[in-house]
């Protein structure tokens, strides 16, 4: 029988992980030896949210900080600047070092309602990869670039679509994993955590440590936590959970994830019991129980995870009254109107489709116009239903886009 150590060690190295390199066995076994060892996941501030399917490698890395491992936290605002082409079908914009710093300003903050930074024993620690990436010298980059081969590089999958569909790839995407890898060098790190979208880039740092270091690194590579609506997590399809979105907001999102989510939401998203965890897939597979309540105790869970249960139970009800009891969310931004046209009668009205855009319910006519149409937008709690029409703006008229977008006008 296993003991509580060995059983927390194999949780770890199982639940929400794809693959662990060289093999999970030998990694157990460095682990159950007692040695500790210095282990990073590295996170690039190309915007300024963290979302949920970053906290799956948090999450991770903070386990293994509990079992009294050195554990750090890399920002790349030098690798930011490049844009990593892992999962991309085109170029990315660059971004300048002033636009990554401004991205990352609350990046600890987020993080730490995950990483524990304050701890007088074992703290997190945090590390900018310009430290070191910025002073590479071209002798330096040269015999980093000379480990590797084009073939070795074009060979990843994202660059063969591009090729086949006659995509440009640019060079700097081609030293994108070098200084990735290096990372691992400049931080004689022995492991390295990411999503499993990371692992080429994460062994390319494997192979470098061996070559500079002459040492073993270890890789673990995650289950990525798909966006909810079963894609990729990416803030471009809108489809993120923030861990710095609302209560309200993460609740929301929650319960509008598709059914065949919810067990893998449960598991990489929640701290909750595999064991339970198994006995929901069971569940929903038999139809013993509704899809719908299994996600409210999910979103509570999440809400929970990172607000407290008491908070999650205020976001619950606010849920509930919203799209049970069809009422107004309890919370409303106000919006002041400028752009106001005055009819021959004196009223104030505004065109539905400018007033949608000027509040920022939309982010085009076209979409305010399709809103209308699918009868997705309400004016005061009754729906409006010609997208020809004017509003009458009076202080206080409540627009709503859905049920969980609402703007008070003042």
């Amino acid at each position: 029988m296993k003991t509580t150590n060995e059983q927390k060690i194999e949780e770890i190295l199982t639940r929400g992980v794809e693959k662990i390199y060289p093999t999970k066995e030998s990694l157990e076994q460095v682990l159950l030896s007692g040695k500790k060892l210095k282990i990073y996941i590295g996170i690039d501030p190309t915007n300024p949210n963290i979302h949920i399917g970053n906290a799956v490698v948090l999450w991770k890395l903070r386990e293994f900080q509990d079992l009294g491992h050195k554990v750090i936290l890399l920002l790349g605002d030098f690798t930011g600047r490049i844009g990593d082409p892992s999962d991309k079908n085109s170029m990315r914009p660059r971004l300048n070092h002033e636009q990554v710093l401004e991205n990352a300003k609350t990046y600890k903050e987020q993080a730490s309602k995950i990483l524990d930074f304050k701890s007088k024993n074992n703290p997190c620690e945090l590390l900018f990869n310009s430290a070191w990436l910025d002073k590479l010298t071209n002798k330096e980059l040269l015999e980093l670039a000379g480990h590797f081969t084009v073939q070795q590089m074009i060979e990843r999958d994202l660059f063969q679509k591009r090729l086949a569909e006659n995509k440009p790839i640019g060079l700097h995407e081609f030293l994108y994993p070098l200084y990735q890898g290096y990372d691992s060098v400049a931080m004689e790190v022995d492991m390295e955590i990411g999503g499993q979208d990371q692992t080429f880039n994460m062994l390319i740092g494997r192979d470098l440590v061996e070559s500079y270091l002459k040492k073993e690194k270890f890789v673990l590579a995650t289950t990525l936590l798909e966006g909810t609506d079963g894609r990729k997590m990416s803030k471009s399809w809108g489809n993120v959970i923030n861990l710095n979105d609302s209560p309200n907001e993460k609740y929301g999102k929650v319960m509008s994830i598709k059914d065949g989510l919810i067990v893998n939401y449960f598991r990489l998203g929640t701290r909750v019991d595999e064991k339970k965890i198994e006995k929901i897939k069971k569940d929903l597979k038999s139809g013993k129980v509704n899809p719908r309540n299994v996600k409210a105790e999910l979103a509570r869970e999440i809400v929970s995870l990172y607000h407290g249960e008491r908070i999650a139970e205020g976001a619950e009800k606010e849920f509930d009254k919203v799209f049970k009891e069809n009422k107004v969310p309890t919370e409303i931004p106000e919006f002041s109107i400028d752009k106001i046209i005055s009819t021959n009668k004196g009223k104030k009205t505004l065109d539905i489709l400018d007033l949608l855009f000027e509040i920022n319910l939309v982010s085009s006519k076209s979409e305010a116009k399709r809103m209308i149409i699918q009868k997705g937008i309400k004016v005061n709690g009754k729906i409006w239903s010609d997208w020809k029409k004017e509003v009458e703006i009076k202080k206080g008229i409540i627009i709503q886009v859905g049920k969980r977008k609402a703007v008070k006008i003042i």
